[in-house]
């Protein structure tokens, strides 16, 4: 059996000052988290919350929020000592970010009327998409769309339902997501392909530390190396992402 590498007592403390690990878990991507039929947080993340905790030999609590905003603010405000991001530029003021775990597809979806044929095709004048606001898309397409126009639904989970009661052009999310939604809203196709993809890391306040954000980048890389990611994506049938590879 592979021996579970530990977590020096000084690094430990950094992430405990509550005597437990406090993990922000967002459902807003249901890849990596979702609750049970019980109302607990089950998932990717809380596996991985799990497993870190037990290598700081510490109890895991949840804090669990609705959008990636949440999580942000939870960590950087020092109510959560973890949390689960995509990667972006616009977070990274006060969290430190690990190398990515996962990598997920964004998509566009679009009315099955619509004109609309190619991710390229969507920024231009006229166009509505909508994002969950504060969400990786959010951020992404904010810097990238120079023509379109973003309408911010309030969660990720209201996405769909912020665009067909605006009679929206474009919806856009996590490929799963978008996909399950379309059940509720017949009369919809995603467009081919995908317009961003999504490095899902773990993180920590800046102010816990170099060292503390080095124990984490280095429980990422393990995880990922030892299996334990693969086999959490495969024991909650989550097959819409991939391991990422390993850090440079």
């Amino acid at each position: 059996m592979r021996a579970m590498p530990t977590i020096p007592a000084t690094v430990a403390s950094a992430f405990t000052p509550a005597g437990r690990l406090r993990a922000a878990i967002n459902l807003g991507n249901p890849i990596l988290a979702t609750l049970d039929a019980a109302g607990a947080p089950v998932g990717v993340s809380v596996d991985l919350a799990r497993e870190f905790a037990a290598r700081l030999g510490a109890a895991a609590d949840f804090v669990v929020v609705k959008t990636a905003a949440a999580a942000v603010e939870a960590v950087t405000n020092g109510s959560a000592d973890i949390g689960f991001f995509a990667i972006d530029p616009a977070r990274g003021a006060g969290i430190a970010f690990t190398p990515p775990y996962v990598l997920i597809e964004g998509c566009y979806l679009v009315p099955e009327a619509s004109s609309l044929r190619d991710n390229a095709e969507v920024d231009r004048a006229g166009t509505r998409v909508v994002v969950g606001q504060g969400s990786a898309y959010d951020l992404f397409l904010t810097r990238e769309l120079k023509a379109a126009t973003i309408v911010r639904a309030p969660s990720s989970q209201a996405v769909l339902e912020t665009y067909v009661a605006g009679g929206h052009e474009v919806a856009a999310g996590v490929r799963q997501q978008l996909e399950a939604d379309m059940a509720r809203f017949p009369g919809q196709r995603l467009l081919p392909g995908r317009f961003m993809v999504i490095q899902q890391a773990m993180g920590c306040a800046k102010d816990r530390g170099a060292d503390a954000a080095a124990a984490l980048a280095a429980f990422v890389e393990d995880v990922k190396a030892s299996g334990f990611v693969a086999d959490a994506l495969e024991r909650h049938r989550q097959h819409g992402a991939s391991v990422a590879p390993p850090a440079a």
